[in-house]
């Protein structure tokens, strides 16, 4: 295997004097830029996950920059990949911690489009169903359900469009039914229902969708800590035959506070973006394209034939991109 650990001189500093980069393929790394790619005529959208300390443990840091992104390429919606509220969720529609670690922190002009949210398993340990009940008293908060979809248009035409299904993972895990703080709120979940839902949705024939994006929080691969964890392999075996049937082109998560981008056998790309407050250490597993333990997010580019990935970090350097063809 190929692999080259990366140190970015230019970054070095107090915040990243530990970063650590690893690709495998070293003609894809990027000299240390803060100018984005950018294109006419793409939908584009940040992704971030595993981030609510109420701007502790650089929350802040990456807020502006998401701010900063957000701001130079227009972006039209952010995604959030669940851990939305640390540690222990939130327990009603009204709890604090909406505007101390949401409201507060996410504070620029060009990040107050709308954010389209799902649930973690921190989000599971007091009251689920208070964020999807958030829908209704922020107008940025897009959380109608537990799991929903929905097509954006890319530059607006509606022949051309990106089908993104947002789903929950947790109660796809059977070990959380035993687990005394997850256990009480996904009992009454109905799984069977859920991944029927799932499957018609991405087996639509609809000509204009050019895309197929599953987010979810739980990755089914991971160069972080969980690579033989059993929600892992949990959500591996539960969802990839799915995924795998219906020729989905990404599925983006978080869970693992890194960022990263795997490409195992099959068409589905795997990308987890759950960096945006905390960060852990990371390993080249034999399918990743790039691990980071940095902070960041990542900035989704979609016209009708190429798919682009820009991961930024906290102090606005773009550390990785790639690009994926139709």
């Amino acid at each position: 295997m190929n692999k080259r650990l990366l140190f970015l001189l230019p970054l070095i500093s107090a915040g990243s004097l530990f970063a650590q980069i690893i690709t495998k393929n070293p003609s894809e790394t990027v000299a240390a830029t803060k100018t984005l790619k950018k294109e006419i005529g793409t939908l584009n959208f940040i992704a971030m996950g595993d981030w609510g300390r109420n701007g502790a443990d650089h929350q802040k840091q990456v807020a502006k920059q998401m701010g900063i992104t957000a701001a130079d390429v227009k972006a039209q919606f952010i995604i959030s990949t669940g851990d939305n509220f640390y540690p222990s969720g939130v327990i009603s529609e009204r709890d604090p911690l909406f505007k101390y670690s949401f409201e507060d922190i996410y504070t620029d002009f060009s990040l107050q489009w709308d954010w389209y949210v799902i649930l973690g398993n921190h989000d599971y340990k007091s009251n689920p169903d208070a964020q999807v009940e958030y829908s209704k008293i922020s107008r940025r908060w897009k959380m109608p359900a537990r799991y929903f979809s929905k097509k954006f248009p890319i530059n607006g035409d509606l022949n051309n469009q990106v089908l993104i299904a947002f789903i929950d993972t947790n109660p796809l895990i059977p070990e959380f039914y035993k687990n005394a703080e997850y256990g009480p709120n996904v009992k009454g979940q109905d799984t069977t229902a859920q991944k029927k839902w799932l499957e018609k949705t991405l087996a639509e024939k609809d000509p204009s969708i050019k895309w197929k994006i599953v987010v979810g929080h739980h990755p089914m691969f991971t160069g972080g800590s969980r690579t033989e964890g059993y929600d892992t392999k949990a959500i591996r075996n539960s969802l990839k035959p799915l995924l795998d049937r219906n020729g989905v082109d990404v599925y983006l998560t978080g869970h693992e506070h890194s960022l990263q981008y795997i490409k195992p056998e099959g068409k589905t790309h795997h990308f987890i973006s759950g960096a945006a407050s905390e960060k852990t250490p990371v390993k080249l597993i034999p399918d990743a394209q790039m691990v980071a333990s940095e902070y960041g997010f990542m900035l989704f580019s979609v016209s009708n034939n190429s798919l682009n990935v820009q991961v930024i970090n906290d102090e606005g350097y773009v550390i990785y991109q790639t690009a994926i063809k139709k």
